[in-house]
């Protein structure tokens, strides 16, 4: 009896239903995007944090915003060559952006094939950040282009000069449009943000009935700090406070 049973144990095999996990059936799942999206975004999210921290060296003046630029390109030196750390920054965001950017409309199709057909009833949403994630990406996405077209490659800046971060963006926010585009972007960043940091809270298991709360007002004041550390140079800018 003893030795049927060991048998048994032994060759016993998994159920057909249920296959070993692996990154390619993570990602095929909604659990796997979503924990994609929410990794992703966490990365995205530090970058913002110091890139804020960066641009509010403007306030300082010239040499301080200028001098930082250039940290920025000797940083790892001489393990690393000149630019290259801030060519792997990069290259990590660039990596965050596409890996969220997909899972998020990859999730998205999968929802709308899940319930083709609309309520009769609409059911407003929860908040107006939530009505508005999926847009607010889109903007944010068209921005991050003009950003970088503006500030980076300097194609659109109508008066910028290669290695002077100062002037270029005295020059860049000194047109209304410029300006105007910056701050729309701001508000919806931080309308992401806050749902963002929240949604990944949920996904990452983080969240239990008793930090509710604080990871809510956490949530609001890191998009608050971002939405007006970023705000606060394009309109010191336009006011002539930074010139």
């Amino acid at each position: 009896m003893a030795s049927a049973t060991r048998t048994n144990r032994t060759t016993r095999t998994p159920s057909p239903g249920r296959r070993p996990s692996s990154p390619a059936s993570l990602w095929r799942s909604s659990v796997g995007k979503k924990a994609v999206m929410a990794v992703s975004g966490l990365v995205m999210l530090a970058y913002l944090v110091a890139h804020m921290l960066g641009n509010l060296k403007v306030f300082f003046g010239p040499d301080d915003i200028n001098g930082y630029a250039h940290w920025l390109r000797t940083v790892g030196e001489p393990f690393l060559h000149h630019g290259w750390f801030l060519w792997l920054a990069r290259l990590v965001l660039l990596a965050a952006v596409l890996a969220h950017g997909t899972a998020a409309y990859q999730l998205s199709r999968r929802d709308l094939r899940a319930r083709p057909v609309k309520y009769a009833h609409r059911r407003p949403r929860a908040t107006y950040a939530t009505r508005t994630m999926r847009w607010g990406g889109v903007i944010l996405g068209l921005f991050v282009v003009w950003h970088i077209l503006d500030l980076t490659t300097l194609t659109v800046n109508p008066a910028a000069e290669e290695g002077h971060p100062y002037q270029n963006i005295v020059a860049s926010f000194s047109t209304w449009y410029s300006g105007a585009v910056y701050c729309l972007a701001m508000l919806a960043l931080g309308l992401h943000v806050r749902h963002g940091f929240w949604s990944a809270a949920q996904t990452l298991g983080v969240n239990n009935p008793r930090r509710d709360r604080a990871l809510k007002l956490g949530a609001n004041a890191l998009a608050l700090l971002l939405t007006a550390g970023f705000l606060s140079v394009p309109v010191a800018v336009m006011a002539g406070l930074v010139r």
